[in-house]
């Protein structure tokens, strides 16, 4: 059986026939031209190195099919892995209530099936708070770490192709949990969730987490006039002066190590308003901080590498030595692309939040409404809104430098995050040119912004 991991975590462990069955079933529902060619049967026992061909051949079909807009959106590619989960980890379907936190650490229980996938978790959370149908969209699931100082170390967004209560209950760890968050970036949505009474009260709970756990800058005056309007009860008044304050509507992620601007600086990430934000600590103590918008980002893509070592690693091998990296090549001024490396276990969810942030000002480019833009279900099927479909892929990309020091290079965990393809390379030594990202709300750098 392979194993099929998501994010580095287990999600399921798969026969190669039961991989061959799915790509039939989507061979028939699709047609042999969309979907990419699969590993073919062989008659006589693979040696160890077939093994490990066919591995890595299963893997980047997985990965490819995952990628296309139809295909990874698909019923039958999304329903193949939760069934494929569920039977992995052994749990029986069944009712169970499943706790789901907010983020005033206020617990909302709801009843469901343990086979229910995200958005039947997420709908029933709607319903036990009584949030409008309407706005259910604006809001996610999400992965997190309770820290040991109550704040939250978020770890990925739940995904369409998973069971949310077997994904945390299989983690054996009470330290995870799922959250409920506002799903969008353009602080000018709020208005839309502002409307109604729970949906306030879900934006106002999240404003007021945010800046005790100082995600939101706020300098004395400021406090004293959020004091003011909390003890007013004045929520709408409170949200639109926090909107106006730094760092509003952003993610804050752990401490982690860049590469700019020089190696092994310690870096804060937040992700938010189109951008990465970078507060780095650079060797000489000093703390500079600059931002890199999403527009000016050609290409990103996310890598999981051991370092060459020989010898046993510690108490638990391998484990401690994979390291998740995001790098992304940005326009740093008119004719000079630069990669920069952010080396952090939250790498994923940095991808993931760079996806949205590109899907939400596509579709705002396209004249598209966010209520649009959330996927509704049409007869059982997640369906992606228009103007994502029509999204043509953009052309190759050139592999990141190939001078940097050696690693082993483990497949990169691409699995859960909506790619655009990008046509294969054909050239043997380029290492994965099909693991980028393309960004195609890519904007050049004009004369006016120099």
């Amino acid at each position: 059986a392979y194993n099929i991991h998501v994010n580095g975590v287990l999600h399921c462990r798969v026969r190669y026939s039961q991989l061959l069955g799915l790509h039939e079933q989507l061979r028939k529902e699709y047609g042999a031209n969309v979907v990419p060619a699969f590993p073919p049967k062989k008659i006589f026992t693979l040696t160890p190195a077939e093994v490990e061909q066919r591995r890595e051949q299963l893997e980047k079909y997985m990965q490819a099919v995952r990628q296309d807009p139809t295909l990874g959106g698909s019923e039958t590619f999304n329903s193949f892995l939760r069934k494929a989960q569920q039977e992995t980890q052994q749990i029986p379907t069944e009712e169970v209530v499943l706790e789901v936190l907010l983020s005033n650490g206020q617990k909302v229980k709801v009843t469901i099936l343990t086979s229910d996938q995200t958005e039947d978790v997420l709908e029933a959370v709607a319903s036990k708070l009584d949030l409008p149908d309407d706005l259910v969209g604006y809001f996610s699931l999400f992965l997190v770490r309770e820290t040991k100082d109550g704040a939250f170390s978020f770890v990925r967004k739940l995904q369409e192709f998973e069971l949310p209560y077997v994904s945390v209950t299989s983690l054996h760890n009470p330290e995870f949990r799922i959250i409920l968050r506002k799903s969008y970036w353009d602080s000018s949505y709020d208005d839309d969730v502002m409307e109604h009474r729970v949906g306030l009260n879900l934006l106002y709970a999240q404003t007021v987490s945010d800046i005790e756990h100082g995600w939101i800058l706020v300098n004395k005056e400021q406090h004293r006039q959020l004091k003011s309007l909390q003890e007013k009860v004045s929520k709408k008044e409170f949200i639109r002066l926090a909107q106006t304050l730094k760092y509003y509507g952003y993610l804050k992620f752990d401490p982690c190590i860049t590469d700019f601007p020089e190696k092994g600086c310690h870096v804060v990430v937040s992700a938010g308003n189109n951008e990465l934000n970078f507060q780095v600590r650079l060797p000489s103590e000093q703390i500079k901080e600059g931002s890199f918008k999403v527009t000016r980002m050609r290409c990103w893509r996310v890598t999981s590498s051991v370092p060459m070592s020989n010898g046993p690693s510690g108490s638990s091998p391998g484990k401690s030595e994979v390291k998740l990296e995001l790098a992304f090549e940005y326009l740093m001024s008119k004719d000079r692309l630069q990669w920069v490396t952010i080396t952090s276990p939250q790498a994923i969810m940095l991808s993931i939040c760079l996806q949205s942030m590109v899907d939400e000002l596509m579709v705002k480019k396209s004249g598209g409404s966010i209520r649009k833009m959330f996927r509704r279900r049409v007869n059982g099927a997640l369906r992606r809104s228009d103007s994502q479909q029509a999204v043509k892929s953009p052309p190759l990309l050139d592999s990141p430098d190939a001078s940097r020091e050696p690693m082993a290079k483990l497949s990169s965990k691409l699995t859960s995050v909506s790619l655009r393809g990008i046509s294969h390379s054909s050239s043997a030594n380029d290492v994965g040119a099909n693991d980028f990202h393309g960004n195609y709300a890519f904007e050049g750098i004009g004369d006016e912004d120099l």
